[in-house]
């Protein structure tokens, strides 16, 4: 399968390098997806996701306090075999990107957001990215204030139409869940090391005229971006 990594297995990127600027009037000393949910950092949830669905290699992308990353976690968290791809300046997200996707062994690669948590079905997901013949697809989630996020809209086979920039008045709409599967073809234009924005450079640039697709999942999403969300998470991710 197009999606699977050496040995039958999916392969995932994590986007670990988040400095947490919102969040440090209560998280000041790791990096945003460390911050400890309940006795455990909030990227435990996230790899514990990866192992129920079947992956066995994670990369993980990080930066900022790398060192708190690494030492934690070290090379295999409960099987999930982990590698690391360390920026030592900040790369944006899609400069990350392209820097994991140097430890990388497949043709196309799961990506996910460290400090966002959305329980979608991964494997259907990959079979929807494989249908539809994409260099890219993006898990989409419905939200009762996509202006906080910034809205999404795909027609009726599910290709991506418009993107909305954020906006309060925007109400209940679609966002983007931060998963994608992504053809490592997609970033082929970018130097190693070259700092770009992934949502701007490639998403919202290039969805026109390159047929990038939605696959809407209603799974249980958080974002620990912001401090009320990530005082929810303390509650409600122990009993995922």
């Amino acid at each position: 399968m197009q999606g699977e990594g050496t040995g039958g297995r999916p392969e995932a990127i994590v986007l670990a390098g988040g400095f947490g600027t919102r969040l440090q009037s209560v998280v000041s000393d790791v990096p945003k997806p460390m911050a400890p949910v309940a006795g455990r950092p909030f990227l435990c949830y996230l790899l514990d996701s990866l192992l129920r669905q079947g992956y066995t290699r994670a990369v993980l992308a990080t930066g900022y306090l790398h060192e708190k990353v690494e030492s934690y976690f070290g090379t295999d968290y409960h099987g999930l075999a982990l590698a690391y791809a360390r920026e030592t300046e900040p790369l944006g997200t899609g400069g990350a990107m392209v820097n994991a996707l140097q430890h990388c062994h497949s043709e196309s690669v799961t990506v996910l957001n460290g400090d966002t948590l959305l329980l979608a079905d991964l494997r259907d997901f990959q079979q929807f990215y494989l249908q539809q013949r994409t260099p890219l697809a993006v898990v989409l989630r419905t939200v009762e204030d996509a202006g906080r996020y910034g809205a999404v809209d795909i027609d009726a086979d599910g290709r991506i139409t418009s993107f909305h920039e954020k906006d309060p008045q925007h109400g209940p709409g679609l966002i983007n869940g931060g998963i994608y599967q992504i053809s490592r073809s997609l970033l082929d234009a970018y130097a190693v090391g070259e700092p770009f924005s992934f949502e701007r450079e490639v998403l919202q640039r290039r969805y026109r005229d390159e047929a990038f697709y939605g696959y809407r999942t209603e799974g249980y999403f958080i974002d620990i971006g912001v401090p009320d969300d990530y005082r929810r998470a303390q509650s409600e991710l122990p009993l995922l």
